[in-house]
C-alpha cells in the first residue's frame, strides 16, 4: 500500500524499528496500533513496550508484544499515543481516558510522539471541545475545585455509575471547563502550581509528528522545527 492508503495505525509503524523501545498509549487509537503492532511482532519483529495503562499492558500481552517497565529502559525511542485535541501547532489535550499523567511520563521519555487520531480530533484551538482533564491527589480533591474555581475553570470531578474514577496512580480526574486557550503552555504551568494537583492533560510542544486518519489514507502532520 502507498502511504496515503495506509490507515494512522498501520503507518505508524513505519515509525518503529527493530530493536527499538516503544512507549504504548491509552485508548481506541492507541489499542490500534498496539494490534498492528502485535501484528509486526508475530512476524518477527523484535521491540519492547512500555505501556501506558494497566490496560494497554493486558491487551499488549495479548498481542504477544514483550514489555518492559519504565524503570527498567534508559529511554524510549518512540511512543504512539492519541489524542482529544489537537491545535495547528500539534499542542494538545489529552486524558479524556484519565491516563494522562502516565502518558506524560512515558512521552517526556521518548524521543519521538507520534500522535494518531481522526480529523474530528483537529481544532483551530485547544479547548474547544470544552474541558481539560487534571489528575489530582484524592486527599486534595476538594481544595483543588476552589482553586480552579477561582482560575475561572469550573467542572466536576469525573464520575462513572455514581463513583468517582480512579486512575492507575490511584487518584481523581478533575474535568475543567474551558474555552479557547490562548496559551497552553501558560495555563498548563498554572494549573501544575496548584497544590494537589499531580498533572494536567495539557501537552504542549511535545508532539513531534500527527497522523490523521481520513477516507482516502492518513495524512501526515509535522511539527515545525
Amino acid at each position: 500500500m502507498t502511504d496515503e492508503k495506509k490507515s494512522a495505525a498501520v503507518l505508524a509503524l513505519d515509525f518503529v524499528k527493530d530493536g527499538d523501545i516503544v512507549g504504548l498509549g491509552t485508548g481506541r487509537a492507541a489499542n490500534a496500533f498496539v494490534r498492528a503492532l502485535g501484528e509486526r511482532v508475530r512476524a518477527g519483529l523484535s521491540v519492547r513496550g512500555v505501556p501506558t495503562s494497566q490496560a494497554t499492558a493486558e491487551l499488549a500481552r495479548e498481542c504477544s508484544i514483550p514489555l518492559s517497565a519504565l524503570d527498567d529502559v534508559a529511554s524510549i525511542d518512540v511512543t504512539i499515543d492519541g489524542a482529544d485535541e489537537v491545535d495547528p501547532q500539534l499542542n494538545l489535550i489529552k486524558g479524556y481516558g484519565a491516563a494522562l499523567v502516565r502518558e506524560k511520563i512515558v512521552a517526556a521519555a521518548s524521543r519521538r510522539l507520534v500522535i494518531l487520531v481522526g480529523p474530528e480530533k483537529l481544532v483551530d484551538v485547544l479547548g474547544q471541545r470544552g474541558r481539560i482533564p487534571v489528575e489530582v491527589i484524592p486527599f486534595g480533591a476538594a481544595t483543588c475545585t476552589r482553586h480552579f474555581a477561582a482560575m475561572g475553570l469550573d467542572g466536576a470531578l469525573r464520575e462513572e455509575n455514581g463513583n468517582k474514577v480512579v486512575t492507575d496512580n490511584g487518584n481523581y480526574i478533575f474535568d475543567c471547563s474551558v474555552r479557547a486557550i490562548a496559551d497552553p503552555a501558560a495555563l498548563d504551568r498554572q494549573l501544575c502550581c496548584v497544590p494537589g494537583v499531580v498533572g494536567t492533560g495539557i501537552f504542549a510542544g511535545m508532539a513531534d509528528a500527527v497522523l490523521v486518519d481520513e477516507e482516502s489514507g492518513a495524512r501526515v502532520l509535522r511539527r515545525a522545527a
